[in-house]
């Protein structure tokens, strides 16, 4: 098991003008373990990342609302992320981790709460978190969400028809995490860019150290699978900072740092207000 690093607890305001309206659409808060204890099968413990750190980040950023996302170490258990939901208020949306047997009651108890997607996590969580994962579509369309998928697109065969058979809007996470040693022509990666060309999903550009994989790998290798999203379909591309950074491959960045990227992937500020502020405003209905 992983002993996570915190998070930089000094970090820098960005290098070009956020816009008004911003928001990150993946974040985590943990802890304190005493109140929330972790599951006993995780891959990694994380230091506590509270609430109060997020926002103060999210100041420090200019961005002003936020997405939390359940991580795996709490697996179904929602406590946490619905307690930070109810203090952080209605600038703040969530997405939760259920068991596909969950009735429908608890749905609606997560939707009054702030959440407004479904999970799923195969990089950690294993093939699986899939299971249900039609059937659990099905029965929130109505609520107005959407499906999350962390996995690795260069590993995972049917993305395509497995996207296509889900009947809400779904979001794959961190550019799709393939190595970036792969190349933006690896097949997996392609067949996620066909999908967001046919406005069949969204994408994160996010975590660009998960696309890291191999040794000498830098930021400016991840530039080309950015850049390639984005060209795809701008209007179905979202921004995030992945906070706290859990379980990363390399030494713990400053989250101004991070935000700075956007400016190298993204050149034109027209775009950029388009990912951080009207594309997550439509998707999650801040």
């Amino acid at each position: 098991m992983t002993f996570c690093a915190p998070p930089d607890p000094d970090p820098h305001s960005p290098r070009f003008a956020v816009p008004e309206g911003a928001v990150d659409c993946h974040a985590h808060i943990f802890g304190p373990e005493s109140r929330y204890p972790y599951a006993g099968e995780r891959s990694y413990t994380p230091p506590d990342a509270p609430l109060a750190a997020y926002r103060r980040l999210l100041k420090t950023l200019g961005v002003a609302r936020g997405v939390l996302v359940q991580p795996s170490v709490y697996s179904f258990d929602n406590s946490c992320l619905l307690d930070g939901l109810r203090e952080a208020g209605p600038d703040f949306h969530g997405a939760a981790v259920v068991d596909p047997g969950c009735a429908d009651a608890e749905l609606h108890r997560l939707h009054a709460a702030g959440v407004r997607g479904l999970r799923f996590n195969v990089v950690f969580g294993g093939n699986a978190a899939l299971q249900g994962a039609r059937a659990l579509a099905a029965r929130i369309a109505g609520l107005g969400w959407h499906v999350q998928l962390l996995i690795d697109v260069s590993i995972f065969p049917g993305l395509s028809a497995l996207v296509r058979s889900i009947a809400v809007p779904v979001i794959v996470d961190h550019m799709g995490h393939v190595p970036v040693g792969k190349g933006v022509g690896h097949p997996g990666f392609q067949e996620l860019i066909g999908l967001m060309r046919d406005q069949a999903c969204w994408a994160k550009l996010s975590a660009p150290y998960r696309l890291l994989g191999e040794a000498g790998a830098g930021y400016a290798d991840v530039v080309p699978f950015a850049q390639a999203l984005v060209e795809a379909a701008p209007a179905r591309c979202l921004w995030a900072t992945d906070w706290p950074h859990p379980q990363i491959p390399v030494a713990m960045p400053n989250d101004g740092d991070l935000m700075d990227l956007l400016a190298d992937w993204v050149p034109d500020a027209g775009l950029r207000r388009q990912i951080l502020v009207h594309n997550p405003t439509r998707l999650y209905g801040f």
